[in-house]
């Protein structure tokens, strides 16, 4: 070896641990560096996550809570009540001014409400103030017109005649119907015919010497087969007269609504069961659900376990009754009026609906009654969904149906568009969801829990339903019309449609419906009474109490009605053998089965509900930026601190440990393959050595 090539390896070895000295100076630069970074940023961190957390801290719910100056958090309810609830008096200020529309009442409460309310008989300010100085027609059963008009006998209210100066005994607010317009229809039914003016009228009313059209036109032309067109309308058989036609069906169905044939149910025509029916060799034999028992003599289905109880609402507050009328107590007195209401059995917990308010009660007879949510508007309609923990409801305002968990912390608009909705109905154990509107075109309809597969069930015959209750041990729905004065029924697909309860005196101006064991149970404003009658064919008529001012909503509280089974998620039908996840924040409600955790056995799990976190929480602008700014720093600081890590181990491990091959390269920063890692300026110098020693 040469002596430049000994001096070249010698300059090697020297130079390494200067190098290494360099690196470890830069490194220890840099890191002087990073804790100034550091230093600097943790203190400016720590300052915004204080500030902003003093700034959105408390919470306030925007649709339940008002923000004091002070930045406390109070219920809305709170404002305006004539008491100091904030520190700094902010929610009484500004309140000496009630400013309520040309045509609106200014309630003692706080509350505007239209003036044809005025003197209606009915406390719809909630304080009676709308009441006050009005003639005493209520006593005598009669409707006010007014401060300087007279009393109406209330069978006047509603007739199609103005009899008030005013005409507010034919208002919309307190009829809930709107006139007969002669609007064009976009499109008549394969069962309807179109008239010349747009309107659509039954192919049965065509040529039956009554002019039904307005231009007369269903009476041309009469000579003509009609069944020749369109099969005249009808769903099977079209049988042609010498003057018009009529439908007809094969021996195994029936006709429905002049034009339709719908299979026979042998059980739903007879119509004697309470609840199970076999028809077997042209006999009948009835049975009850397990929760059930017969009764040997009767025949009738009478729930196992605790007496139920009979809600209902008033403008006095909630009371209950038993279900045949032999107690009553008055549960929560001075609730602000009559309004829907629903029930959660298994823990004896009512929901009632008012003004734009959800209100929890305990029918355990605390008196405290809590705001469980508010928005804008009134609710029509009220119901439970007990597997899923849910609350769907109706507004007419926002005309739509909305779902909600249980305790108000997170709510959404499920169905909107709707026409005047009066009324919701669910069946969680099919996966059902039921609702009607009363509008120009009032029907009935149902979907899926999330508002998909979404199909009406009655659109005929159907004028004004204001309330809706499931039969769960028979799978029927009822109804009860308002327009038509009449309770009806139907299956969940909306066949075998039949009238149980027609006007009898007291279903002029109903209002709840209930449906337990063999009675049809529902509240009358005209008559002030809460009534019963066969959920068969109206039999066995009973007022159960009377002089009820303004009676509301009705439910029954029994936890039969309210089965376990199986959580239904998502599309009618996908059942969850585990646990169904529920997402209302999504752009559309999701419902999804999760499997079970591992260790856990299938076959002993209970299906479960998993809520996903409140809206108010996620959508707080605060705490989201808080949220986006601690998870940059988060990043940033195990960016670093893996920097850090890197330059620290990585750099000395690869001075210290890995070798550099001189045969191969002489740049000492190109590392090679680490079998000649050990001692390696070791070799260097007995390399040297041995080479001075040869010269």
């Amino acid at each position: 070896m040469t002596y430049s090539e000994k001096k070249n390896r010698l300059n090697s070895c020297v130079i390494f641990p200067r190098r290494r000295r360099a690196m470890q100076l830069r490194r220890t630069s840099s890191m002087g560096h990073l804790g100034r970074l550091f230093l600097l940023l943790a203190p400016l961190t720590w300052c915004y996550i204080l500030g902003a957390a003093g700034h959105s801290l408390p919470a306030c719910r925007e649709q339940l809570e008002f923000r004091c100056s002070d930045g406390s958090c109070i219920l809305r309810l709170s404002v305006c009540d004539g008491h100091t609830d904030c520190e700094d008096g902010s929610d009484e200020l500004h309140c000496s001014h009630l400013r309520c529309k040309k045509n609106e009442f200014a309630c003692h409460s706080r509350r505007c409400i239209s003036t044809h309310l005025r003197c209606n008989g009915m406390d719809d300010c909630g304080d009676g103030s709308d009441e006050a100085s009005c003639q005493n027609c209520t006593a005598a059963g009669f409707f006010s017109c007014g401060l300087s008009d007279t009393c109406l006998p209330r069978n006047k209210l509603c007739d199609g005649r103005a009899d008030c100066k005013d005409g507010r005994d034919e208002s919309q607010e307190l009829c809930g119907l709107s006139q007969p317009s002669l609007q064009t229809s976009p499109a008549c039914k394969a069962s309807e015919f179109h008239c010349g003016d747009g309107q659509c009228i039954r192919q049965t009313w065509r040529c039956d010497n009554s002019r039904d059209c307005s231009d007369g036109r269903d009476e041309d032309n009469c000579d003509q087969d009609e069944c020749k067109v369109n099969n005249g309308g009808c769903s099977h058989l079209c049988l042609d007269q010498p003057m018009g036609f009529h439908c007809g069906c094969p021996d195994s169905m029936k006709l429905v609504g002049d034009s339709q044939c719908e299979e026979i149910d042998t059980c739903l025509e007879s119509d004697v069961c309470d609840q199970l029916c076999v028809h077997v060799n042209n006999s009948l034999t009835c049975d009850c659900h397990k929760d059930y028992q017969m009764n040997p003599t009767t025949g009738e289905c009478k729930a196992k376990g605790d007496e139920a109880q009979l809600v209902f609402t008033s403008s006095k507050g909630m009371h209950w009754i038993s279900m045949t009328g032999t107690k009553y107590k008055e549960m929560v007195p001075h609730l602000p009026g009559p309004g829907p209401v629903a029930a959660l059995a298994f823990d004896r917990t009512l929901y009632w609906a008012k003004q734009g308010s959800i209100y929890r009660v305990s029918t355990d007879g605390e008196p405290q009654n809590s705001l469980v949510l508010k928005v804008q508007g009134s609710l029509s309609g009220l119901a439970v969904d007990w597997i899923h923990q849910l609350l769907y409801w109706t507004s007419e305002e926002s005309s739509s149906v909305n779902v909600g968990l249980l305790d108000g912390s997170t709510w959404r608009q499920l169905i909107t568009g709707l026409e005047k909705p009066s009324a919701v109905a669910v069946d969680p154990l099919q996966g059902l969801l039921f609702w009607a509107q009363c509008g120009n075109s009032p029907k009935i309809e149902r979907s899926s829990l999330v508002g998909r597969d979404r199909r009406a069930l009655v659109t005929s015959l159907i004028r004004h339903p204001v309330a809706l209750s499931l039969d769960m041990p028979r799978q029927l729905l009822y109804w009860v019309d308002r327009g038509m004065r009449i309770i009806f029924r139907v299956n969940l697909d909306g066949h075998h449609r039949k009238a149980v309860v027609e006007s009898n005196g007291y279903l002029d101006r109903p209002f709840g419906l209930a449906v337990f064991e063999g009675f049809v149970y529902w509240s009358e404003e005209a008559t002030r009474s809460i009534c019963r009658a066969s959920k068969h064919n109206g039999g066995n008529f009973q007022v159960l109490l009377s002089n009820v001012t303004s009676p509301g909503g009705v439910v029954v509280v029994q936890p039969v009605l309210q089965p376990n089974g199986p959580s239904v998620c998502g599309h009618t039908g996908a059942v969850c053998q585990h646990k169904c996840v529920i997402n209302l924040l999504s752009s559309s409600p999701e419902f999804s089965c999760t499997p079970p955790e591992k260790g856990q056995n299938r076959s002993q799990e209970i299906p479960s509900i998993s809520r996903t976190v409140p809206v108010s929480t996620l959508s707080d602008p605060t705490f989201a930026g808080i949220l986006s700014l601690t998870m940059f720093l988060s990043v940033l600081l195990v960016g670093m601190a893996l920097w850090w890590w890197r330059e620290e181990f990585m750099t000395s491990r690869s001075l210290t440990e890995q070798s550099f091959s001189l045969k191969e390269s002489q740049d000492l920063l190109i590392i090679q393959e680490p079998h000649t890692r050990p001692n390696a300026c070791l070799v260097k110098e007995t390399l040297l050595k041995l080479d001075l020693e040869g010269e």
